[in-house]
């Protein structure tokens, strides 16, 4: 008759049966994030992809209204604004003045845009030959970055598939589980070549899919954890969580104030040079009070906010929405050294009442709008659409092959692997706390991952009672 002693489990042995667990749980959990928002994390790739390689594209295709030939003075831009309404009007057409951006060169036109109902965050723009006052055409141009049409719609469709609000779920579900993907599938690969780090000399294993899934997932993850935080940043719920924490520890974007007070001097700012300057250039000029949106006031506006440090190439210039409301002017180059001071003009006193210094930004705000600038292709010019793109299409090659995998291995999908709930379980004590505690964090913070998360934890239920059946 054979006895058996027991055997205290040592912490050698534990150890193991933990990261065993453990392993089994991100396996499953990789595995449902390939399956369920793999192709959510395919459509932002594919998108984001052509989005960074179109700007030479677009430039080529819209080049009519971009750019002129003429040789000659530029006219003012009071001249500039005044031959865009009348574009508009000859054509029975007002719409409200909503900002200029003059030309930044030789040979680029100005674009004056409006505003109407009915286009969102996309505003009317009449380019405009500065030197002739030839009217070029017009398009349609979206948000900071002034897109057209083409880029606008690979905008859209990588934002929210052009579903609105509703869509921006789908971008904000890929990013969110992007990152976890991402370093989960790093700790897979390197446990198991630990395991196999014995036999790693002896046999050269041949290239397959899930050889260069691994090797692609090893070479950007770097870049795939820097585009879902980017990404979440500007989502809708998590975007909101960052807002709310930002606020919090004092990391907001500062902003200048277009909230005029007529009466009050500057506070801790010495106009009185840059005051002279001004009435010098404008001696002689008759300023009557000006309506809201007067063309004769941008020269002027522009000459203030130059005079007061604003010098990038790329500047908007966007006149008072209300009364006792300042003209804003902002410089909207992405591009690196970094260009995004804003200052708030008072022309009747000729003076910046407010300004926003790039400079002076906390460094968070910093982090995110180089982040955010780098993201989207345009910090380091080229240089930054080719690393953007090729992370793009390496992280589509290794969508694609594991799709290729779950194919080929479909017809035991699921045999070797622990339902997430039985794989949670076999985690010792300590492990179990730490994993539901940060499940929960995460879920809060990402509210897109945790309602995903149950609905992964329903699958599990529900595939686990047919198998019984």
């Amino acid at each position: 008759m054979t006895t058996h002693s027991y055997q205290p489990a040592t912490g050698a042995t534990v150890a193991r049966q933990g990261t065993s667990a453990l392993a089994a749980l991100l396996l499953r959990l990789h595995f449902y994030i390939g399956l369920f928002v793999g192709p959510f994390i395919l459509v932002a790739a594919v998108t984001g992809t052509l989005f960074v390689l179109t700007p030479q594209i677009e430039e080529r295709i819209y080049a009519d209204q971009l750019f002129n030939r003429s040789q000659g003075e530029v006219q003012a831009l009071a001249a500039q604004v005044k031959a865009a309404q009348a574009y508009l009007a000859g054509r029975g057409e007002s719409p409200r003045l909503f900002a200029v951006r003059p030309s930044k060169g030789e040979g680029w036109n100005t674009r004056v845009m409006f505003s109407q109902p009915g286009l969102g965050d996309q505003s009317r723009a009449v380019f405009v030959d500065p030197v002739s006052l030839q009217v070029k055409g017009e398009l349609l141009v979206y948000g900071t970055s002034g897109t057209l049409p083409l880029r606008t719609t690979l905008d859209y469709l990588h934002r929210n598939l052009m579903l609105g609000d509703l869509g921006r779920n789908y971008s904000e579900l890929a990013a969110s589980w992007l990152w976890l993907g991402a370093l989960g599938g790093v700790w897979l690969w390197w446990s198991a070549r630990r395991r196999t780090r014995a036999q790693a000399h002896k046999v050269r294993r041949p290239v397959s899919a899930r050889r260069l899934h691994s090797l692609l997932g090893i070479w950007i993850v770097v870049g795939l954890v820097f585009f879902s935080a980017t990404g979440l940043t500007w989502s809708k719920w998590a975007g909101a969580r960052v807002n709310m924490l930002r606020a919090e520890l004092g990391w907001i974007t500062p902003s200048a104030s277009m909230q005029l007070q007529p009466a009050a001097p500057m506070a801790g700012m010495d106009m009185g040079e840059h005051a002279e300057h001004m009435a010098h250039l404008h001696a002689g000029m008759a300023m009557p009070m000006p309506t809201l949106g007067d063309p004769a006031r941008f020269d002027l506006v522009q000459g203030i906010a130059r005079a007061g440090g604003i010098d990038a190439s790329e500047i908007e210039i966007r006149p008072p929405r209300g009364e006792n409301q300042a003209w804003m002017v902002r410089e909207v180059d992405r591009s690196w050294p970094t260009q995004v001071d804003t200052v708030a003009v008072d022309p009747e006193r000729m003076a910046i009442t407010s300004r926003a210094d790039f400079a002076t930004f906390p460094l968070i705000a910093k982090l995110i709008r180089w982040g955010v600038d780098a993201h989207m292709g345009i910090l380091f010019g080229v240089a930054n659409q080719i690393l953007m793109a090729a992370f793009g299409i390496a992280l589509t090659a290794m969508i694609v092959l594991g799709y290729v995998m779950w194919w080929r291995r479909r017809p035991a999908a699921g045999s070797g692997l622990a339902p997430l709930s039985e794989a949670f379980m076999r985690l010792p004590p300590a492990q179990r706390a730490s994993v539901g505690v940060l499940a929960i964090l995460l879920g809060w913070n990402l509210p897109l991952m945790g309602v995903s998360l149950l609905l992964f934890l329903l699958v599990d239920v529900i595939r686990w009672r047919l198998a019984r059946r």
